[in-house]
């Protein structure tokens, strides 16, 4: 399959939507996916990409190890090395197609604010 790089315009913007869930390798959900190189445990985290006057969900996959400390719903974040990758199958009797998004890390735009002292 095609991996393609995906070109970002310097007006895009990313804000997180919902906080990062593991990905598993199977349909019973008994095994997470691992990053064939690192090993690390791979999680999909939904992030919406807004350019000019659209906006979009993305769902995307990130090693463990990519996630910054303090990612919450709503701060603004930038992917780093953003792949996309088409894909099809044939589920059913129906064709299913789309696109899976990459990216190597997730990077918070502003600092993560600080936890309130108890």
């Amino acid at each position: 399959m095609a991996r393609i790089r995906v070109g970002l315009l310097p007006t895009a913007a990313f804000m997180v939507g919902t906080l990062p869930v593991p990905k598993y390798a199977d349909a019973e959900k008994t095994q997470f996916a691992t990053d064939r190189e690192t090993g690390a445990k791979l999680m999909t985290i939904t992030l919406f990409f807004m350019e000019e006057d659209r906006a979009e969900a993305l769902k995307i996959t990130v090693p463990e190890t990519g996630l910054p400390n303090g990612l919450k719903p709503g701060l603004p974040v930038k992917p780093v090395e953003l792949f996309a990758t088409p894909w099809a199958r044939i589920f059913n009797g129906s064709l299913a197609d789309g696109i899976a998004y990459r990216a190597d890390r997730i990077d918070l735009l502003t600092p993560a604010p600080a936890a309130d002292a108890a």
